[in-house]
């Protein structure tokens, strides 16, 4: 792992295959470990390079003060054409997970020349808050779950582990997976105070983000090959977001995983990236 300097800032990146293959950037949602290794590596087996990095206060990426970002939606977009641009330039397959879809999406709309296709994962057609009348909202049960928990200490690595592992559990997720996905994180979170752990391991930081104006009346404008993949049992973003998106977006392509909620489960990967492999 290393940092880049984009649009201004560090991005924390790891990268996988041949640096002479065709680019496939992956947008964390919000670390880069949000990409889990074994699709990565399958992507670079098929003949790409893949770099996944983190958002901005995340990571090893430029951290400031989560409780307060000075950037937007659109600076974030920016930071991944930026960073295309810093790998050598040309064009790049652009992934993004969860808050990191949304990034994609604005992306793709306000830097179109800096992409050739793009794989939207588990995330919606608007911003974090109440979405559009005719999309499904987060599960109710399932949120008043995760937020009646107490908060780790984000000092003890074994705790927030334990946390981030009961929590993907109630959302239908694989809490193995996750409490060894949150323990990495811990490692790579430069402090214990709760707002910087919060916008590594839950993303919280994109609650305060600006993400003014709208882009969902926009998508038809996209024309870049698309890959929408969503989770059936996805509690987070219900799967109708998905749909939406390879409805509105000219084209794309939508793959249900079956047995996913909003993680990538292993026995998935193998038909995402074959799936992603095939945009380009």
């Amino acid at each position: 792992m290393t940092t880049v300097k984009a649009n201004e800032i560090s991005l924390g990146i790891e990268s996988f295959g041949d640096d002479d293959a065709p680019l496939v950037l992956l947008a964390g949602g919000t670390t880069m470990l949000s990409w889990p290794d074994a699709l990565c590596e399958r992507l670079a087996a098929g003949g790409r390079r893949v770099v996944r990095y983190d958002l901005r206060d995340s990571g090893e990426s430029t951290t400031n003060d989560p409780e307060a970002p000075a950037y937007t939606l659109r600076d974030l977009a920016a930071d991944a054409a930026a960073l295309v641009d810093a790998l050598g330039g040309g064009s790049a397959h652009l992934a993004g997970i969860g808050v990191g879809g949304m990034v994609a999406q604005v992306a793709a709309l306000d830097h179109p020349g800096a992409f050739s296709a793009l794989t939207l994962v588990g995330t919606r057609p608007v911003a974090p808050g109440p979405p559009d009348d005719d999309l499904p909202d987060h599960d109710r049960a399932t949120m008043s779950r995760l937020f009646a928990r107490p908060m780790p200490d984000w000092t003890d690595r074994e705790a927030v582990a334990e946390f981030v592992a009961a929590g993907a559990e109630i959302r239908g997720d694989d809490p193995v997976a996750a409490r060894s996905t949150a323990a990495r994180i811990w490692d790579r979170t430069p402090g214990t105070a709760p707002p910087v752990q919060l916008a590594n391991q839950l993303g919280l930081v994109f609650s305060r983000l600006d993400c003014a104006p709208r882009w969902r009346e926009r998508l038809p404008e996209i024309e870049l090959p698309t890959l929408v993949v969503h989770g059936r049992r996805d509690r987070f973003f219900p799967v109708g977001n998905g749909e939406a998106l390879a409805r509105e977006i000219p084209g794309a392509r939508l793959l249900v995983l079956e047995e996913a909620a909003t993680a990538i489960p292993e026995a998935s990967v193998d038909e995402v990236a074959e799936a992603m492999l095939m945009l380009g």
